[in-house]
């Protein structure tokens, strides 16, 4: 079943939008941003979406799906991974990146007619609704795209919008990129594009149209995932796991004591200091100790701790 509960929830708060005098369809007033993402008690951009700090995006540059997976199972967040992607100008890079959402219905024009006259008054000009999520990106982030699955006529970008994405999302991060739950076009000219990763469900030679842009920034589903502005997306050769802001840091974490774990284990073996079972096992207190004071010279803050 195709039909998306973001999709409702998005009907819901904008029929509550008119209660509320918004003037924007589909927008998440900074207020609820704030609200439905109460775990972040960090910085936050103008607009109210987490803004989870560079230094953090730096050191999840290593982190795998499975490291990601067990922080976000004992968080209680079951949902977090998407697979299965096409990938154009595929890095052994991570990319990662602050989400901005996007999500995207069927057309209809009585509907399209109301999302066009608040753009107009918001100082949205240009014609394609793509272009207006492109025009909300800043360094560091990864424009995310709700396409419903369309690949005909789903193409949410082609070279030129993809130069831009990428312009605006220029970081100190070495990938910048794409995650799209449809499709993109000008596949040929996107992977001349260096350092941006573009995961979407397919491509296709038509030009995005018979849609309408529904929301910029609100709750979003791509795969069996519910991704939230401000999340941290973050790829590796599996796909892509969306990290709520408030535990990047704590991924990040995870994923550096398991680098270090296996470093020194590896270490220990080679000088045959310790036996595999010993490595494997559950480690002595003088163990732990040793290893932690390896980890401080190595520049390390994180430690293991005893039993």
């Amino acid at each position: 079943m195709r039909k998306h509960f973001s999709l409702w929830l998005l009907v819901i708060l904008m029929l509550g939008a008119s209660a509320c005098g918004w003037s924007q369809l589909g927008m998440f007033s900074k207020e609820q941003l704030i609200e439905f993402t109460p775990a972040w008690h960090g910085e936050r951009f103008p607009d109210g979406r987490p803004e989870v700090p560079d230094s953090v995006l730096q050191r999840l540059k290593d982190a795998t799906a499975e490291e990601a997976w067990e922080v976000l199972q004992k968080a209680g967040y079951r949902n977090q991974f998407a697979g299965g992607w096409k990938v154009i100008n595929p890095s052994e890079q991570r990319l990662i990146g602050r989400v901005v959402t996007a999500v995207f219905m069927p057309y209809r024009p009585d509907v399209d007619s109301v999302i066009r006259a608040n753009a107009e008054k918001e100082g949205r000009h240009a014609r394609g609704e793509n272009s207006w999520i492109i025009d909300t990106l800043k360094p560091g982030d990864v424009m995310v795209v709700d396409l419903f699955g369309k690949i005909k006529d789903g193409t949410i970008i082609g070279s030129n919008l993809g130069t831009s994405v990428a312009t605006k999302e220029r970081s100190g991060l070495p990938i910048d990129g794409l995650i799209v739950e449809g499709s993109v076009r000008d596949t040929a000219e996107i992977e001349d594009i260096k350092g941006f990763e573009v995961f979407s469900r397919g491509t296709d030679p038509s030009a995005l149209r018979n849609v309408m842009l529904m929301g910029i920034n609100v709750p979003i589903r791509i795969g069996q995932t519910t991704v939230m502005p401000g999340d941290v997306a973050v790829s590796d050769p599996e796909g892509i796991t969306f990290i709520p802001a408030q535990l990047a840091e704590p991924v990040a974490d995870h994923a550096e004591l398991d680098h270090l774990i296996d470093d020194w284990g590896e270490m220990m073996l080679r000088e045959q200091k310790y036996t595999p079972g010993q490595i494997d096992g559950r480690w002595t207190n003088e163990m732990i100790d040793e290893f932690n004071r390896w980890a401080a010279s190595k520049g390390s803050k994180l430690r293991l701790q005893k039993h």
